[in-house]
């Protein structure tokens, strides 16, 4: 009884300790920000990323701009809707973060003669409209098809650059502004693409959906805990574990200004049914125990010593597969796997910290001092378990069997992503998107450097400029790339300005002289702001800067393969270096890296799982048996995506390594069990059938709560969430009739022991 009192005595010491940093987090959740930066999901500490962060400077961002499409069902060249659109325009340029916007309304086409003067013509001109005369001098001048007209004439673009690197809180504001602004002018159609418009959509919907994920997961939890425990004790006790677990994530994020990304927006779910197997592991036991146990705390310490190391385990592995996706080369990614790790051992040290004393307290509900026995699980779990002793070969042919064709499917799973592949086709931004990026050339970034190594020459070198030229044929031919920006692209508009507006000249000029006037031109003009464009300050690195459709990583990847076969031949033998750069493309080359890092991270994951299994049960055969299950389902998952054409991609690619930390869970369990009874000198097969009845049971239970947990992910806006909360729920499925199947057929036949007695 001394350890009664001792405990007796600490207990609301514990409880207010407790009760006190819950509170604490509570006030540090107030200041947890969202964060939904692109950047973010760049390489890190990687070569390519270093020298985009170095380029970029030099020259300008290639995503920090808006794109505007602005419909007219019966054509554009109307007087009354281009009066419209310059008005907008104009305001639009009054906006304190706005750079400048280019419209149709506000360019000129410049004119040169050969007797010195000049002139300009306006694309729209409002004291001299002629709709057909317009428009067939903007359609003459190819560079604005695609770009701010768009080919079929029924809208045109609004190409909005502003500040960069702009913060969170002024992209909101001018997003603000600008979607108040459209509103306004009450065009037919309109529609925004952009980071800032992203951003803010993003954000927004990442808030919603966390406030939905945590009342959606509190309903479920309330519905699995009274059905598990029937009273409403069993609801009330075990959710202050649930929430205080939660609370203490969330606030220790917000106290170290990690920010919610778009990844941790699963947060709540995760945590949810993660610290509810914790919880319901225990006071299952505890409630057990009750039943032949007149003393509470008896019953509290039986609990504690026979779930108390199992459910450890449990959390340790759990928790090393999300830590395991620190080695995924992205911050985003990172941060997920550290925090979800962090939580999940959190969840169980408030499990085992604070149930046992809220167990003191409160006794627990009377009527499970009532011996019952469970006629529907024993009666189904015998049954299974009889119907595995006779299957054992088909069991084990089925799943050679299961394995060989995942394997296959596995072999079919590809790499590919698209830029708003996390959203569906009909959420508005989505829509948006896909309309610019079909009408204007292509969201997508493109960036090529160019750079002159002859010390002897510069970008304005002719020779040099004709080698160039050559590779934006290719990449408007070929490749299909819109180009916006270039060195060759200027002087060409301004070789055929030079010669008023005749569209033979729209080419590089001839003549050395012509050059030399160009180039003096475009460094005089903006007071030399529009050469630092396009061309350093040492005038040997120029960019060639545009768009291409969202066609997705994996045909970028092809595209890109020729492209540098084709500029191996244009290099004037090493005077000229290229070099595939820009922010989608970097985005690329983490995916490209993601397969490797999750192998590895995956590999580091299991390698420590088993060696904690063989360490625990000291046993090499049960560490086999124990890694062999938890892979099945990986590998079916595999296939599946395989054959179902979902793609591997940041969201999808994360759930290996978290799937395997949580399916081992039911192993660890039932081996922890099946090696208890072991221990009391009973026979191999009374031992793994007193295990089947009554861990089975948990298993199923705890299964199907994680399930339905993750199944709530299917509520999200974001596909790749989505694909998450499915896939989960189909490998832990799948883990679980592994263990309830394939383990119990493996430990018959390939774990040895001495038979005893009762054997």
């Amino acid at each position: 009884m001394v350890g009664e009192a001792r405990f007796k005595k600490n207990i609301w010491k514990g409880l207010i300790a407790i009760f006190a940093i819950t509170i604490f987090f509570v006030f540090q959740i107030t200041a947890l920000k969202f964060d939904y930066d692109f950047e973010k999901f760049f390489p890190a500490n990687d070569a390519e990323t270093d020298y985009f962060l170095s380029y970029r400077k030099q020259f300008t961002s290639d995503n920090d701009f808006l794109l505007i499409a602005i419909e007219r069902e019966d054509g554009i060249f109307d007087e009354k809707f281009l009066n419209k659109v310059s008005e907008l325009t104009k305001e639009f340029e009054s906006f304190e973060d706005i750079k400048f916007v280019t419209s149709i309304t506000n360019q000129s086409e410049q004119l040169f003669f050969s007797s010195g003067a000049t002139d300009s013509i306006a694309y729209f001109n409002p004291q001299d409209f002629n709709a057909k005369r317009d428009s067939a001098r903007i359609y003459k001048n190819k560079e604005l098809i695609n770009t701010l007209v768009a080919n079929d004439a029924k809208s045109l673009c609004l190409f909005i650059r502003h500040t960069d690197y702009i913060s969170k809180k002024n992209s909101d504001e001018l997003a603000n502004l600008i979607n108040t602004s459209l509103d306004n002018y009450e065009f037919e159609r309109t529609r925004v693409a952009g980071r800032t418009i992203g951003q803010k959509y993003y954000v927004e919907k990442m808030t919603f959906e966390m406030v939905v994920f945590v009342g959606l997961s509190a309903f479920l939890i309330i519905i699995f805990l009274f059905i598990a425990f029937r009273s409403v004790w069993g609801v009330l006790v075990p959710q202050v574990i649930i929430f205080a677990s939660m609370i203490w994530v969330v606030g220790g994020m917000a106290m170290f200004e990690e920010p919610m990304n778009i990844v941790l927006s699963t947060l709540p779910s995760i945590m949810f049914v993660v610290s509810m197997s914790d919880v319901i592991h225990l006071v299952s036991r505890y409630l057990d125990a009750l039943r032949v146990e007149d003393s509470v705390f008896e019953a509290i310490k039986i609990a504690v010593k026979e779930v108390g190391m199992a459910t450890f385990l449990t959390s340790l592995t759990t928790s090393i597969g999300f830590f395991s996706l620190y080695f995924v080369n992205v911050q985003p990614i990172q941060v997920f796997g550290v925090v979800m790790g962090c939580g999940v051992l959190i969840a169980f040290a408030l499990t085992f910290l604070t149930l046992p004393l809220l167990f003191y307290i409160f006794p627990g509900p009377k009527f499970v001092r009532e011996s019952k026995k469970n006629h529907f699980w024993q009666k189904y779990l015998e049954r299974g378990f009889l119907l595995i002793l006779r299957r054992r070969k088909t069991i084990l042919l089925s799943t050679s069997i299961i394995m060989l064709m995942s394997i296959v499917g596995l072999m079919q799973l590809k790499s590919n992503n698209f830029l708003m592949d996390d959203l569906s086709a009909d959420e508005p931004l989505k829509i948006d998107f896909n309309f610019l990026d079909d009408h204007y050339g292509g969201i997508r970034p493109f960036e090529l450097a160019v750079k002159v190594n002859d010390s002897s020459k510069s970008v304005w070198n002719k020779e040099i400029l004709q080698t160039i030229d050559s590779v934006e044929n290719y990449l408007s031919n070929v490749y299909k790339v819109q180009i916006k920006n270039s060195l060759v692209r200027m002087l060409k508009v301004i070789n055929r300005s030079g010669h008023a507006g005749n569209q033979n000249y729209f080419k590089l000029p001839n003549k050395k002289r012509e050059l030399r006037s160009y180039r003096r031109a475009i460094r005089i003009a903006n007071n030399g702001a529009l050469l630092k464009t396009i061309v350093d300050s040492t005038e040997t690195t120029t960019r060639i800067s545009g768009g291409i459709p969202d066609l997705g990583n994996s045909v970028v990847f092809e595209k890109n393969e020729k492209l540098l076969e084709f500029l191996e031949s244009k290099t004037m033998n090493g005077a000229i270096e290229y070099r595939i750069t820009g922010t989608a493309h970097l985005i690329d080359k983490n995916l490209k890296y993601m397969t490797v890092s999750l192998v590895k991270g995956l590999s580091v994951s299991v390698l420590i799982v088993a060696l904690i299994i063989g360490f625990i049960y000291r046993s090499i055969p049960i560490m086999i048996i124990s890694i062999i299950t938890n892979l099945i389902p990986l590998i079916f998952i595999a296939g599946v995506m395989g054959y179902s054409g979902i793609d591997l991609k940041t969201s999808t690619s994360i759930v290996f390594t978290i799937a395997f930390g949580i399916a081992v869970d039911d192993t660890i369990h039932f081996l922890g069990k099946f090696k208890y009874e072991l221990l009391k000198g009973k026979g191999k097969l009374y031992a793994l059938k007193r295990t089947y009845l009554t861990t089975g049971k948990a298993m199923i239970l705890t299964t199907f709560i994680l399930c339905s947990g993750f199944l709530l992910l299917i509520f999200s806006s974001f596909l790749g969430t989505i694909y998450m909360g499915l896939l989960l729920c189909i490998t832990l499925l799948v883990a679980l009739i592994a263990d309830l199947t394939i383990l119990p057929v493996m430990l018959l036949l390939f774990y040895k022991v001495k038979p005893s007695k009762e054997d």
